[in-house]
């Protein structure tokens, strides 16, 4: 540890370019927990439906994990070579367009390895290497697979939101980013506040205006961050929120009654009140 601490203080510009490299290489793995996930949780379902209708299951149950089956091309179901399978650089090489069958490969691939990496970086020149840095990558890369899952499939899956909460009270058993007592409250504190907010709600209204994956990530939130950045966090994340539907409402002239997605904006709060106060 000592010979790597000495290597980032030595080399800084290398250190963080190998940092951006790690970044890019978990953006990639990012992308297959964001794609990949939704569609278990649908297989899971559908197997839980047919058990309850007592229905048979289909024989064989096709595998299928964030490991299998390998990556393959969503328009043709050609596998992925290796050499088009390079974080990023294969989608530069190749333009955007799958080599097997011509399609364009969404631009969500190379975004998310990009803003992972940006993310990485930044908070590598917050936190020296240790304990802390690692925290802090787990932390933005989570929230990120998070926010880009539930804009587009409005789902906070438990597979991620609950391990984000326990891993963040992990951390702060050590006082890393808060003092533990101050993040057990936080952990509470959001989720409590946000299930109030649910059912006053619920019975002023007869509607949901939130769901049950917002107060579990609201919760990690506060696991991480402790119950002081809570506020903050809320007011970013309703705020953003806010400005970015009525601009959807002005420019693109999408209906207002279509739900919002609050999860990105919950990660955008949480990972600046954990990038902010580092750098500033």
């Amino acid at each position: 540890m000592r010979l790597l601490l000495d290597f980032t203080h030595a080399f800084p510009v290398l250190w963080l370019c190998s940092v951006g490299a790690l970044g890019v290489i978990a953006g990639s793995f990012l992308n297959v927990v964001i794609y990949r996930v939704p569609v278990m949780l649908e297989m899971r379902w559908r197997c839980e439906a047919l058990l309850q209708l007592a229905q048979p299951l289909p024989e064989p149950i096709p595998r299928f994990n964030l490991l299998l089956p390998h990556s393959c091309c969503p328009y043709c179901q050609h596998p992925v070579a290796a050499r088009d399978n390079i974080p990023l650089l294969s989608f530069l090489l190749l333009k955007g367009k799958a080599r097997c069958c011509g399609e364009r490969i969404s631009w969500r691939y190379p975004l998310v390895e990009a803003v992972t990496a940006g993310l990485f970086v930044l908070a590598a020149l917050a936190l020296p290497l240790g304990m802390p840095l690692l925290g802090a990558w787990i932390f933005l890369a989570v929230l990120l697979a998070l926010a880009v899952i539930d804009h587009h499939t409005q789902l906070l899956p438990d597979m991620l939101t609950l391990p984000l909460l326990w891993v963040g009270l992990l951390f702060n058993l050590q006082g890393h980013f808060v003092p533990l007592e101050q993040a057990i409250i936080g952990a509470m504190a959001g989720y409590l506040s946000l299930w109030g907010v649910f059912w006053l709600f619920k019975l002023a209204t007869g509607k949901e205006a939130l769901g049950y994956g917002d107060f579990k990530l609201l919760a990690a939130l506060g696991a991480w961050l402790g119950w002081q950045a809570l506020p903050q966090v809320i007011l970013l994340a309703a705020t953003s929120g806010l400005l970015f539907t009525v601009m959807q409402r002005v420019l693109a002239r999408t209906d207002l009654s279509q739900p919002l997605a609050f999860g990105p904006w919950l990660a955008l709060g949480g990972a600046v009140n954990m990038l902010l106060p580092l750098i500033f």
